[in-house]
């Protein structure tokens, strides 16, 4: 059974530093070898790729970009009528991935329009987000890059948010039926949606490419008080054989170091070799 190997995920991480470039020197200084970040768009990405290196990072996950914010979008991937700036986007985000050396793009699907009733629209966004993702699966296997779905709590976190559990997210995967498009597994969500985190993690464990971690309700650190074990959540992961990365995304409860003493402690049992950092 392999260690898992964990990502700064700095979308979340060390919100004291104002820029990208210092949170990936951060994280690097922290011991990590891998970071991931939601949008990296606001830098040039041969400068973050530098600093990456420099720091001793690799970059494993980005998202396709939102779309209009001030509109109230959070991704483009199932909203009718937005297609066309849906692979704008996704062409930006390939072109960042290339730069940066970053394998795996999750491709959001995005919220349900305002104003528009869930199941009424339900059918019409599930075409679109097929046709998309087809697009996608093609794009990117052109540059041997993976894209994920991830489901988003619809309870707390978006209420609108079109995607909101492995079910859904799984179905859709077979349906598009391309290697190359994996599941998103945020145990943050997927608690909250579904709970039954031991059996649907042995169930969709197969077709995930990527997990994300965070305390239930607080969106802390693993070692923050909630309802999750995350020693048992790990030895799972490591007892089913996963291989891929573990995204640290969770809001600091005070200082970002201080606050990854639970990741030294994992580290430090495993032999890691940057447990010292």
């Amino acid at each position: 059974m392999a260690p898992l190997r964990f990502s700064a995920n700095l979308s979340w991480l060390f919100p004291e530093l104002p820029g990208l470039p210092a949170r990936l020197r951060a994280a690097g200084s922290s011991g990590f070898e891998a970071a991931e970040v939601a949008w990296p768009y606001a830098e040039p990405p041969e400068a973050l790729a530098r600093v990456a290196r420099e720091a001793g990072l690799r970059l494993v996950l980005i998202n396709t970009p939102p779309g209009d914010q001030e509109k109230g979008e959070m991704g483009l991937g199932a909203v009718p009528g937005r297609q066309a700036a849906f692979r704008e986007g996704l062409e930006q985000a390939v072109r960042y991935a290339k730069a940066l050396g970053c394998p795996r793009i999750h491709l959001m699907a995005g919220r349900v329009p305002q104003g528009a009733d869930r199941a009424a629209i339900r059918s019409e966004m599930e075409t679109v987000f097929l046709e998309n993702l087809r697009h996608a699966a093609g794009v990117l296997a052109q540059e041997n890059l993976v894209g994920l779905l991830e489901p988003i709590n619809t309870r707390v976190t978006d209420p609108q948010y079109f995607l909101d559990t492995p079910q859904q997210a799984a179905a859709i995967l077979q349906k598009v039926g391309r290697p190359n498009l994996q599941l998103q597994m945020d145990i943050f969500h997927w608690q909250i949606m579904d709970g039954n985190l031991t059996g649907n993690i042995r169930k969709f464990l197969p077709i995930v490419g990527h997990v994300q971690v965070a305390q239930v309700p607080g969106r802390g650190e693993p070692s923050s008080p909630g309802e999750l074990n995350f020693p048992y959540l790990f030895q799972l992961l490591e007892d089913e054989g996963y291989q891929g990365f573990v995204g640290c995304e969770y809001r600091p409860q005070g200082d970002t170091v201080e606050g990854l003493s639970w990741l030294r402690s994992y580290w430090d049992r495993q032999g890691h070799p940057r447990a010292g950092q």
